[in-house]
């Protein structure tokens, strides 16, 4: 896997700590999840800085932006006991296929 990739991967790692830590700040009246977030979002984005070095800023963004989304919703789910419906799920599922095709398929992203 090239190194653009793995900064790629932990940007949305950094990014999806960051969002889940946004939530645990409760609307930042909570110092140790408010510094987290501050953290997680400037590591995010040095790394997503780092990947757009070899990846067009399109394909990284719907990358980063769509992984993301799809494991805040599960973080969510599973930590905050936020309720999927069937419309969220499907959206989802999308947003996994469209970052699948760009991945496998599209010629704009260097394999």
């Amino acid at each position: 896997m090239p190194v653009t990739y793995i900064y790629l991967i932990l940007a949305i790692v950094a990014e999806t700590i960051g969002t889940t830590a946004l939530q645990a700040s409760q609307q930042f009246s909570r110092l140790g999840p408010s510094v987290i977030v501050v953290v997680a979002y400037a590591v995010s984005f040095y790394l997503l800085a780092l990947a757009l070095k070899t990846i067009p800023v399109g394909i990284a963004y719907a990358v980063w932006s769509g992984l993301g989304m799809v494991m805040i919703a599960a973080i969510g789910w599973i930590v905050f006991r936020q309720s999927l419906d069937t419309a969220a799920i499907i959206g989802l599922s999308m947003i996994l296929g469209g970052v699948l095709v760009i991945h496998l398929f599209s010629n704009s992203v260097g394999h």
